[in-house]
């Protein structure tokens, strides 16, 4: 690709300074080396990137040995999104589950544990915690990426993972601002707008942010997402009104502000990558998330080339996109003063919540333990069993490389168990399920029942041939339960899959819901 604009001036490098580019493959390839010489101050880490710790420790020396104080970023959620674990399952159970428990202590020491593997790695900027309030209980991008409907406990669970994370040297990045949880359409592919009252954005949506820039969150990541009340013409991440006057005069933030990708649909099918990313930068976003679909060196200097002649037109002051690249750098020196906070994190909460078996060493393991909700009762199972996992498509945000489930789980503690796969697209699931089980019994897994009426339907009709059906919601449990034991493991981690293994091979010992 052929450009005319020279890489060496302090507009260019302020434009490669705002940009937060993934790329491909498990080393850092040439043009990504390049342009951290030319300027660039931020990368991002997707699945794509990782295959084990240690190879993202080598990455990111690799990295900083062009530009010691590089940001890399990670949308490291833990739960259903995790990049890190990406190929097997988080070792952390993600925020339904830990605002389920509603223990700060625990939200705390698991988001403190999870920012000291990340620091471990290299990483120190990581997208995360989801601070929007899941109100739409049909909303098909946050659920379980929510700590949960209320906005109160949404808002201290934020702060305390904010601390935590950044307790451990890396910075919190809090979204999706201003809250994308009363939304009923995933904006990877379309404008998701919220028709609410200011009322009710200010006693809900922002409560929890206010709580985030309480606790220090050194980053904001921004919606694409239409709020009439707020802006009745632009998404959040182009909006003045949202990012300038709300944000930072209203609310008084001061870090730095974010974009969510920009190659999403609803800014890139409304304004094309380039537009919405000038646009952005000028309504007060510091620094633009790209690279999750777009991981190439054109896509760099398409963005970098689209604001140095927004700046050199007039259509962006020289001010505002150095304003930004200053945010940038100031929150890489912060990373590089801050240190971990010890060797093991949330101590005292393990001992406090372990079993005394010595299981409750791994403080995932514990919060995820601490999060299945038990209705019904049945004898734990002796013999192999027949896992039916009625499944849908994934969110973009989760894939669908990460595995979920109790199979796996349930198989190492139930030797011979098996499993099937079960969709929207299989002919007449429920006689299927009876013919694969035959005498064995049965396990259904689900996730977000209550959106499927295929699954729904399914699962009645199985419960009602079988009454003896143990049921797994590892989605939001909005349905009521069904089955004679119905695990609610408030999301889909790989220890949420092992908690309720353990109940079914080993029983409860807790109250029965």
């Amino acid at each position: 690709m052929t450009t005319l604009i020279s890489t060496t001036d302090t507009i260019t490098r302020d434009a490669l300074a705002v940009l937060q580019p993934g790329f491909t493959g498990t080393t850092a390839p040439d043009w990504v080396l390049r342009r951290v010489d030319e300027g660039l101050a931020s990368v991002a880490l997707f699945g794509r990137n990782i295959r084990s710790a240690e190879q993202v420790a080598s990455l990111t020396a690799q990295l900083r040995a062009e530009r010691d104080d590089l940001l890399v970023a990670i949308d490291e959620e833990g739960g259903d999104v995790t990049r890190l674990e990406v190929r097997t399952g988080s070792s952390f159970p993600g925020n339904l589950a830990l605002g389920h428990v509603d223990d700060v202590a625990l939200t705390r020491a698991v988001a403190q544990e999870l920012g000291r593997r990340l620091a471990e790695c290299g990483v120190n900027l990581n997208w995360a915690p989801s601070a929007d309030v899941n109100s739409n209980p049909g909303n098909p991008i946050i659920g379980v990426r929510s700590f949960g409907a209320d906005s109160e406990l949404v808002a201290r669970h934020t702060a305390a993972y904010i601390e935590g994370l950044q307790a451990a040297g890396v910075a919190a990045c809090t979204k999706h601002f201003p809250g994308h949880g009363d939304t009923a359409i995933d904006s990877h592919h379309a404008m998701p707008r919220i028709d609410v009252d200011l009322e009710t954005l200010y006693a809900r949506e922002l409560v929890p942010f206010r709580a985030a820039i309480a606790a220090g969150s050194k980053c904001v990541m921004s919606a694409h997402i239409l709020l009439p009340a707020l802006d009745p013409d632009r998404p959040a991440t182009v909006s003045p009104q949202i990012l300038t006057g709300l944000l930072r005069q209203e609310l008084g933030y001061d870090g730095l502000i974010v974009t969510d990708a920009v190659e999403m649909q609803a800014i890139a099918g409304t304004y094309g990558i380039e537009r919405g990313s000038v646009l952005a930068i000028a309504a007060g976003a510091d620094a633009l998330c790209v690279g999750g679909g777009l991981e190439d060196d054109g896509t760099v200097q398409r963005l970098r080339d689209a604001l140095v002649a927004a700046v050199r037109s007039g259509e962006l002051a020289e001010e505002r996109l150095a304003d930004a690249a200053a945010r940038v750098r100031a929150l890489a020196s912060w990373t590089r003063g801050a240190g971990g906070a010890g060797s093991q994190p949330g101590a005292a909460v393990q001992e406090r919540t372990a079993s005394g078996t010595g299981i409750g060493s791994d403080i995932g393991l514990v919060a995820a333990r601490r999060a299945v909700k038990v209705t019904g009762s049945a004898e734990p199972l002796t013999d192999p069993a027949y896992v039916a996992a009625f499944t849908s498509a994934s969110n973009i945000a989760v894939g669908d490389e990460t595995p979920w489930g109790v199979a796996a789980e349930l198989g190492r503690l139930l030797p011979g168990t098996e499993t099937d796969t079960y969709s929207s697209e299989t002919e007449a699931p429920v006689a299927a399920v009876l013919r694969a089980a035959g005498e064995r019994r049965i396990v259904v897994v689900v996730r977000d029942v209550h959106r499927h009426a295929w699954m729904a339907e399914a699962l009645n009709a199985l419960v009602a041939e079988r009454p003896d059906t143990v049921v797994v919601e590892m989605g939001v449990p909005q349905a009521a339960p069904r089955g004679a034991l119905h695990l609610a493991t408030h999301g889909a981690a790989r220890v949420c899959g092992l908690a309720a293994a353990e109940i079914i091979a080993r029983g409860a010992d807790r109250p029965q819901a």
